[in-house]
């Protein structure tokens, strides 16, 4: 009697933990960072001049909810890779970096937001050193999922 009622326990808690009603309500998708419908930027190959602004224009969607986005900037004097783009763009030679310009930002959505257009202007600051460069954006919904969208841009003199 004991073994049977341990196991029928048993089994009820396993089928409530299984429940498609449970499932049906958590987000199971990652983000989109998206370039339909509007003009990207930026994109692989840009050249930016040292203190101009550059302007960041992104469609984030998600099935449920977006929660956040990041955008980092960072030297590619190394030629390292993010492996999100198949377009190589022409490099200049491996150097040693003496004032590369770093940038990271976080940026709230909305709340309750499916849909977002990123526009952001950053000011490229005219003492950084020239080169190349990755633009990387992280878009993370409000379950936690996140989707990296990452090009290479260059900063002339």
């Amino acid at each position: 009697m004991i073994k049977n009622t341990i196991f029928i326990f048993t089994l009820l808690c396993a089928l409530c933990a299984c429940s498609s009603s449970d499932s049906d309500d958590k987000d199971m998708q990652m983000p989109v960072i998206s370039e339909e419908g509007i003009v990207a930027n930026p994109i692989d190959c840009q050249v930016y001049h040292r203190g101009e602004t550059m302007a960041v224009h992104y469609l984030l969607t998600d099935n449920m909810e977006l929660g956040q986005f990041n955008i980092e900037i960072h030297n590619n004097f190394d030629h390292h890779t993010h492996s999100t783009s198949v377009v190589e763009c022409p490099m200049d030679a491996d150097k040693a970096p003496v004032k590369p310009w770093l940038y990271n930002q976080d940026f709230n959505i909305p709340e309750g937001q499916r849909q977002y257009e990123a526009n952001v202007n950053i000011p490229i600051p005219a003492d950084v050193d020239p080169g190349d460069y990755h633009f990387m954006i992280r878009l993370t919904d409000a379950a936690g999922w996140q989707q990296l969208h990452a090009v290479a841009i260059k900063v002339v003199e």
